[in-house]
């Protein structure tokens, strides 16, 4: 009697397409274990933070008003987000913000320029910038050739208004002004007067003093010193004129 031959078992193989899936797992799992690893350690994190061009706030009051804090995620700082929390200080102007890696993060700031100078209710020097924003002062940072705001209203609208005109205006042409003061009328509620270093005294208003100190320093280079008066019109009365016409009128 013939035995029957036994069937052979075949040797189950993984398949191909299963083999590449169990592949791919292990790295996707491997590549998230290193993730997690690199973003927990130091070389992840902000670990240095450098300010340049500023001279009116210190880095330590920069940096807490940037938000940044060392040990933050290096590659979530948000350089447009850092620009407008130094931008609220009224003190910067622009900032450029660069990381390089690892942890890095470099700032530099453009303040906005001083535009004249005022007195506190302490009697201290504050400088007055184009953003009409007021800071201390110095004694390095004074520039003499600025004008002295006085008399204003630390809320007049028209105090930030000047402040922008000014910043317009190129110092060349300013330098005469020593002193600025409010002298609102119902016709020009932000006219102003201006005291020159020269003697003279000037009647304008802050939307006209842009287009008007052209001829300002015509008059104060070739007259003697008097009164101008820019406003829909501009005149020139010298002090000598002045005093003759009031002795006249008294006869």
């Amino acid at each position: 009697m013939s035995k029957t031959p036994m069937p052979v078992l075949k040797e189950d193989k993984p398949k191909p397409r299963t083999a590449k899936k169990i592949i791919w797992i292990l790295l996707l799992l491997f590549v998230a274990l290193l993730t997690i690893l690199f973003f927990r350690s130091p070389v992840s994190q902000v670990t240095e933070i450098q300010f340049a061009g500023n001279t009116f706030n210190t880095d330590k009051q920069l940096t807490e008003q940037s938000g940044l804090r060392i040990g933050d995620q290096f590659f979530g700082v948000d350089p447009e987000a850092v620009k407008e929390q130094l931008a609220q200080l009224g003190t910067i102007q622009s900032a450029e913000v660069v990381k390089r890696f690892p942890g890095e993060v470099s700032i530099v700031v453009v303040e906005h320029p001083t535009v004249a100078y005022e007195l506190s209710a302490d009697g201290d020097l504050q400088a007055i910038l184009s953003s009409g924003t007021s800071i201390p002062v110095t004694a390095s940072g004074i520039a003499v050739e600025k004008p002295i705001l006085t008399q204003w209203d630390p809320e007049d609208p028209n105090k930030a208004k000047l402040s922008e005109v000014l910043a317009q205006i190129p110092n060349s042409m300013t330098t005469d002004i020593s002193e600025i003061m409010p002298s609102p009328t119902l016709s020009f509620p932000d006219r102003i007067k201006l005291y020159t270093r020269s003697k003279f005294e000037v009647i304008t208003s802050v939307s006209l003093l842009h287009d008007k100190v052209e001829y300002l320093n015509q008059v104060t280079e070739m007259e003697r010193p008097g009164i101008i008066t820019m406003l829909e019109a501009d005149s020139y009365v010298p002090f000598e004129q002045e005093v003759e016409e009031d002795a006249n009128e008294g006869e």
